[in-house]
């Protein structure tokens, strides 16, 4: 039912560090590509560009994983309640 196959502990620790991931990612993609995109040559001022949008993606990943776990989380405990 559910695609991974991991306790949703595991999962809410995975979404955590991939939010984590992904805010470090963007804030660092910001700061080089509007901040220092003066003294950057042109390969690193893209690989900056990049990270505004590798960023925000590896968060919604985060974010949608987050869901997931506590979705588990949730029917979890309702299972238990029930039983």
């Amino acid at each position: 039912m559910y695609p991974l196959n991991l306790p949703p502990a595991q999962i809410l620790q995975l979404s955590s560090q991939l939010l984590c991931s992904g805010l470090a990612l963007l804030l660092v993609g910001l700061a080089a590509a509007y901040g220092l995109e003066k003294q950057l040559n042109v390969p690193t001022l893209v690989l900056a560009h990049s990270l505004t949008l590798i960023g925000p993606s590896v968060l919604k990943i985060g974010y949608v994983l987050r869901l997931v776990a506590q979705q588990r989380l949730k029917d979890e405990t309702c299972a238990h309640a029930v039983a």
